[in-house]
Parts: structure tokens; sequence; C-alpha cells
């Protein structure tokens, strides 16, 4: 077991295995962003809604206004 253990030592400088399971989720929560980044790249914009195109005429006239 101490050679198991001496080679745990040395893996990232990681000495207390009770450090993994905050590292592992922090690995895995970072990959899952790269995939989903990946994956809606190009996906393209959501379409302009009526309402979103009323919100920002009020919004120019407000501007103006001031």
């Amino acid at each position: 077991m101490a050679a198991w253990s001496a080679a745990r030592i040395g893996m990232l400088g990681i000495e207390d295995f009770r450090v993994w399971p905050a590292y592992v989720p922090c690995i895995l929560i970072a990959l899952l962003c790269v995939i989903h980044g990946a994956r809606n790249w190009n996906r393209g914009e959501d379409s302009v809604e009526p309402a979103d195109v009323q919100w920002a005429a009020e919004e120019e006239k407000a501007e103006q206004d001031l």
C-alpha cells in the first residue's frame, strides 16, 4: 500500500485523497461546458418577437427623451 500512496502523492501535487471529490466535479463540469459550447457554437440567433421590437422602440424613445 505504501507504493500506491507514494504514487498518489505526486499526482498533480495533491497529497490528500479527500481533495479529489472537489476536483473531479469541477473538471467534469468544465468538460460539459466545452461540449455544450461546441454543440451550440453556430446554432443561430433566436427569432425576434413583436414584443422585443416594441421594447426596443420604447427604449430608444426613452433614451432620446433624456
